[in-house]
């Protein structure tokens, strides 16, 4: 029997949605066998039970294939086209506020929340001149849309902060008034609750060091 299975060729083929349903997969399912025939499955958008006819040499060589996607470190993905608008990076980071930073913070490590954290770094562009744009303002609610955005995008984001990191904290806190600087840095340095930069940091890594992506 003849099975058709387009095998995405970059992250830009795979959905968060595809990538949190697959994670959740992952932490249910022990047999690796299954495990693999699930990403296959998930990934390549193909039933099951078409999966299971696949030849297993074949079914191995599209696991790697798979795989080997995760394992590349993606330059920032700036603008991205979903459902027809045009989504953009945050331009201006520096001006970033407070709801924006602790939004980002809280759920830049959280997969069961990545959309939320994608929500503060992409929106749709409202003003565009050649390369520069502008987004529109931050809103909460709107992340539902972004379960759909590509994963190059994600990857790239999350991979960008780990690189900036504390100086991003820094930045925020200098451009912030005195009042919000010290309700920032009261957050940033909270450990009772396990949030601030350490957490920032440490979720960040955890998060890399899932999808397989060398911090060097």
């Amino acid at each position: 029997m003849k099975i058709n299975i387009k095998i995405p060729t970059s992250l830009k083929e795979i959905t968060l949605r595809q990538y949190k349903k697959y994670l959740k997969i992952q932490d249910t399912v022990k047999d690796p066998r299954f495990l693999n025939a699930k990403m296959i499955e998930i990934l390549c958008n193909v039933r099951l039970e078409d999966v299971m006819l696949l030849k297993l040499s074949d079914s191995q060589e599209i696991v790697s294939i798979l795989s080997n996607l995760f394992d590349k470190k993606p330059a920032l993905v700036t603008r991205f086209n979903l459902n027809k608008v045009d989504y953009g990076f945050h331009p201006e980071l520096d001006e970033m506020t407070l709801g924006e930073y602790i939004d980002l913070d809280t759920f830049i490590g959280d997969w069961d929340n990545m959309e939320k954290a994608m929500n503060v770094l992409y929106r749709p562009v409202v003003v565009k001149l050649k390369d520069r744009y502008n987004i529109e303002e931050y809103r909460l609610g709107t992340e539902g849309v972004l379960l759909d955005m590509p994963m190059d995008a994600v990857m790239s984001s999350i991979f960008f902060f780990w690189n900036l990191g504390l100086e991003l904290s820094k930045t925020m806190t200098n451009s912030l008034d005195s009042k919000e600087a010290e309700i920032l840095t009261q957050y940033l340095n909270s450990q009772k609750s396990g949030v601030g930069i350490n957490h920032f940091m440490d979720s960040l890594q955890g998060t890399l060091q899932e999808l397989k992506i060398s911090l060097n």
